[in-house]
């Protein structure tokens, strides 16, 4: 079984000194106390070449929030997968909901990022999830099924999917531990009838996971991680999330 990952996305939070000092904390933490799961930090843009330096040798893996579709071209203000590599990036975030319902990204914009990083050797966190809506509608497997479908690429090299309520993301509430095995199992049947090649990727949480109920979500069948939000903007709170894989 492959080892648990656990990413913090930093989304639109911090300048060089904070971001520098909490991913110098988090590498301190991981020389003196090894984990039992990888640790990944999705820091913005302008604090990739800081953070990186700051984790340097320590085994905290570095990823980009976002990537254009293009490998590269008149895209003012996009980022180029091959860009990130460039700055060791392994990882990035994509179709995350804030891009999907805040910028109105779709599962064919997605795929492209997707299929981009790919490209260049990174794993794209492929993220899905229902807006309230469309669970009170009880249409949410659906709509997180056509979104595996349509936002995974067909050949799929490295890849792991989130899956990110829209609803519970930085409100607090969370869904049932039925609730999330209910739609990680439909993401694990999606992936082996039509993505073969990415039928043992792993599958992420991503909704409102702190210190109080990691270990919980985390024991839930088919979660192979966590996408930590706010939590991740503090180091002992993100390393107590990270510690809970134990």
């Amino acid at each position: 079984m492959a080892r648990r990952l656990i990413a913090g996305n930093w989304k639109m939070n911090g300048l060089r000194a904070d971001g520098t000092q909490l991913a110098g904390d988090l590498a301190d933490r991981i020389a003196a106390e090894p984990l039992t799961c990888d640790l990944l930090i999705c820091p913005p843009f302008t604090l990739l070449a800081d953070v990186a330096d700051a984790i340097d040798g320590s085994g905290i893996a570095l990823g980009g929030q976002d990537c254009h579709g293009a490998a590269k071209g008149a895209f003012t203000g996009s980022v180029a997968a091959a860009m990130l590599v460039d700055l060791g990036c392994s990882h990035v975030i994509v179709g995350h909901s804030e891009r999907r319902h805040g910028l109105g990204e779709d599962d064919e914009t997605v795929l492209a990022k997707a299929a981009a990083a790919q490209a260049v050797g990174l794993t794209p966190i492929v993220c899905v999830g229902e807006t309230a809506g469309e669970r009170d509608a009880g249409s949410a497997l659906d709509v997180v099924s056509r979104q595996v479908r349509h936002s995974v690429p067909a050949n799929s090299g490295r890849l792991v999917v989130a899956y990110e309520p829209v609803w519970a993301i930085g409100t607090g509430r969370v869904p049932t531990s039925d609730d999330i095995a209910a739609v990680h199992a439909e993401i694990r049947a999606v992936l082996r009838a039509d993505r073969p090649d990415a039928a043992a990727a792993l599958i992420l949480y991503g909704g409102s996971a702190k210190p109080d109920n990691a270990a919980e979500i985390l024991a839930i069948d088919e979660v192979g991680g966590l996408l930590v939000g706010g939590a991740s903007l503090t180091a002992a709170d993100f390393w107590a999330i990270a510690t809970s894989c134990d």
